[in-house]
């Protein structure tokens, strides 16, 4: 029977395949493909754990006291039974042969199976029972935790070639970022999660890879089950499970229109970034990885506008961080893929939705921290840790030896900050300078994200080179919106007049003292607001590669001159998501008269 879930659309276009579940756990599970080779060693490493955890329940009953109750002995018969249960081994093997799961994604796979069929048993006993499959299946991912197998390296694959011809879209309660960082080269073509809004990293991942995305569909991860059919409708956040024929069709035919529209939007990828009137317009790249340079380059990015250096961090241990030496090799990576193109990095940006350790957002939220995103995290975390903090300083200023390279420094508030900031680079520098280790003297920028930036614009400019306005926090901070929880995403509002005056005032300031400006949130990769930007004076947009080419069809076909006739109609309406529609449509007719469109 097909039915429809609801959530927010995030991602746009149409994803059809079958569902892959990612199962909630109350261990952390890696997922991760591997390749077909490595089948039969990721079975022996899950019948290695599985006779360990045997060993380790025979050994408690054994060591039962003999006044323990009758029923502890018979609890344990049953778990080993459980066990060893053809349904949990026999299932769990398929997955690793047949989807090329790493052998605890298949357990955790197989559990979310099975406890649907104890969910929907009659016999109340039975029906327990899940329970204790779950403490089952519970101690064998320790197990395979303590028996992992750094030989067995995650693989990405083409979306068609494995699990048969089918795509795959994921679906997930909540996926934590350094999954999504190991998803995001991978098979699926669209993403479904219970929770999140519309700038969690879900969301953005998905923007990022250009695929269809649904989050906050609070109850799909229930309803959903493994292998079903599902439709994926980005564009009005719609998730159709099991679609009819017709249904199916239709939205084949809206998938195929949107591939065509891509491949003519494909074509832009290294024409000039340049308006009708003549303003030359820089469309940069956000990257996560060094390796995502190539993709930057190939997209037609002019340079890299922020390089999200948290990601080097981010699923390492405490004590596992990378030291000067990997962040230089990464940073230089990046400087050399660009090819000569200018590299910004930002300093780490840990926190709030970007946790360190292999750990879920409600996790950190509930468990460790009240109120992460206005607590410890960006250039607040890298101040209290100042020895790491100059660590990457140095590994930055390296870097800058092979290439163009910027700093960018995440969530300043305070003078002090900034001049805590300035004197690690000043000591970073001279540590260098005293090893004799080659650097560049680079500009320092800041990420304006916060109202207090904002408003102190003018007294911070005197410190920096350039800002880079971080639309996503801004947003969540001007708003008192938690950008990563469903509950409140409904009010999370780039078109709100206090945040667009924000932004149209830091453009304006940068732009007066004769200080480059740059967009890297969300806002710059959305088509929606081009022209607003363009109209607030902004010459700089950086985004994710995939989102370039449609950017530059709207920057191809704009007159920043009449643009900027109708920005205090918008700045200054209750509706500016309205009034821009209106004004900049009657300017795209004008321009369209007087100058030449693309085709």
């Amino acid at each position: 029977m097909s039915i429809q879930v609801f959530g927010l659309p995030v991602s746009r276009g149409v994803a059809i395949g079958r569902a892959v579940l990612v199962a909630s756990s109350r261990i952390d599970v890696a997922h991760y493909f591997i390749d077909a080779s490595q089948a039969d060693a990721e079975i022996e490493r899950l019948k290695s754990a599985r006779n360990e955890v045997a060993t380790e329940l025979s050994t408690l009953q054994r060591d039962l006291p003999p006044d323990a109750p009758a029923e502890l002995s018979a609890l344990l018969d049953v778990h080993l039974m459980l066990l060893h249960d053809e349904m949990l081994a026999t299932a769990t093997k398929q997955w690793i042969r047949d989807r090329h799961y790493n052998a605890e994604w298949a357990v955790s796979a197989q559990l979310e199976v099975l406890a649907r069929q104890f969910d929907e048993m009659e016999d109340e006993y039975l029906r327990e029972r899940k329970a204790d499959m779950e403490q089952v299946t519970e101690r064998l991912l320790r197990a395979l935790a303590r028996k992992s197998n750094p030989a067995v390296a995650p693989v990405a694959q083409a979306s068609r070639d494995f699990g048969g011809e089918d795509p795959l879209v994921l679906v997930a309660s909540d996926i934590a970022p350094a999954d999504m960082l190991q998803f995001r080269r991978s098979v699926f073509t669209g993403f479904v999660t219970d929770v999140g809004g519309k700038t969690s990293h879900t969301a953005i991942v998905a923007r990022s890879m250009d695929i269809p995305a649904v989050v906050g569909a609070r109850e799909a991860s229930r309803l959903i089950r493994q292998d079903d059919w599902i439709v994926i409708d980005g564009d009005h956040g719609v998730v159709i499970v099991d679609p009819s024929p017709i249904v199916l069709e239709e939205y084949r035919f809206r998938q195929r229109q949107s591939e065509l529209e891509r491949a003519r939007l494909n074509r832009l990828r290294h024409m000039p970034a340049v308006t009708l009137d003549g303003q030359a317009i820089d469309l940069l790249a956000n990257i996560e990885l060094p390796t995502d340079a190539a993709a930057a380059v190939d997209a037609g990015a002019v340079g890299v506008g922020l390089f999200r250096s948290e990601f080097l961090f981010m699923n390492r241990a405490p004590d596992d961080m990378p030291g000067e030496d990997e962040q230089y090799e990464a940073y230089r990576d990046a400087v050399l893929g660009m090819k000569g193109l200018p590299v910004t990095i930002r300093t780490v940006d840990i926190g709030a939705d970007k946790p360190i350790e292999r750990m879920s957002v409600s996790e950190l939220r509930h468990e460790h921290v009240l109120n992460p995103a206005l607590g410890l995290r960006a250039i607040r975390w890298s101040l209290a840790e100042p020895a790491m903090f100059r660590q990457q300083l140095r590994a930055i200023l390296r870097a800058s030896a092979h290439g163009k390279v910027r700093l960018l420094i995440p969530m300043v508030a305070h003078l002090s900050e900034i001049r805590q900031t300035f004197e690690s680079i000043a000591r970073a520098k001279q540590q260098l300078a005293d090893a004799g280790r080659p650097f560049v003297d680079v500009e320092v920028g800041a990420m304006i994200e916060i109202p207090a930036a904002a408003l102190m614009l003018k007294r911070f400019l005197q410190f920096f080179d350039f800002i880079s306005i971080g639309t996503n926090d801004l947003i969540q901070y001007t708003l008192a919106i938690d950008r990563a929880d469903e509950h409140v995403s409904h009010l999370y509002d780039p078109w709100h007049p206090a945040v667009l005056r924000l932004v149209a005032d830091s453009i304006a300031m940068a732009n007066a003292a004769g200080k480059h400006v740059s967009v890297c949130g969300e806002m710059a990769g959305d088509v929606a607001f081009t022209e607003l930007l363009l109209a607030m004076g902004l010459r700089s947009l950086s985004m994710h590669p995939a989102q370039i080419a449609s950017v530059k069809h709207r920057v191809l076909r704009a007159d920043t001159r009449r643009l900027k006739a109708g920005l205090e109609a918008v700045l200054s309406a209750d509706d500016p998501m309205t009034a821009a529609q209106d004004a900049f449509r009657r300017v795209e007719a004008g321009a369209t008269l007087s100058g030449t469109p693309l085709q």
